[in-house]
């Protein structure tokens, strides 16, 4: 069976107030999460909120996961809020089954 690569994308949006909304598309992975993270590092500047907006989240993995955790803990280092908007069930399950629901900020929309 020949798996379909998937491709990886992010985008973003400023909104007043200086809240962005980074949108995840694809699959977050090893392949993907440097660049990714430099990405998110950079948006995160100068601003108050951000939001990760998952659902057109295909996959997440261990890797992805770890990135979505260090922009927490930067968020909390530099007093920002972030929240998540709740991706697909597939990506949900690695947020349940590793416990991190509990201590992420997720919301159900933008």
């Amino acid at each position: 069976m020949i798996r379909a690569v998937q491709s990886f994308e992010l985008t973003s949006e400023e909104l007043e107030g200086g809240k962005v909304v980074v949108a995840f598309r694809g699959e977050l992975d090893i392949a993907h999460v440097d660049s990714a993270e430099q990405q998110l590092i950079r948006l995160e500047q100068g601003s108050n909120d951000v939001v990760l907006d998952l659902r057109e989240l295909q996959f997440l993995d261990s890797m992805g996961l770890r990135l979505i955790l260090r922009a927490d803990s930067r968020a909390r280092d530099e007093g920002r809020a972030l929240r998540i908007v709740e991706g697909p069930e597939q990506v949900q399950r690695v947020f349940r089954l590793t416990r991190m629901d509990e201590r992420l900020e997720i919301v159900d929309s933008v």
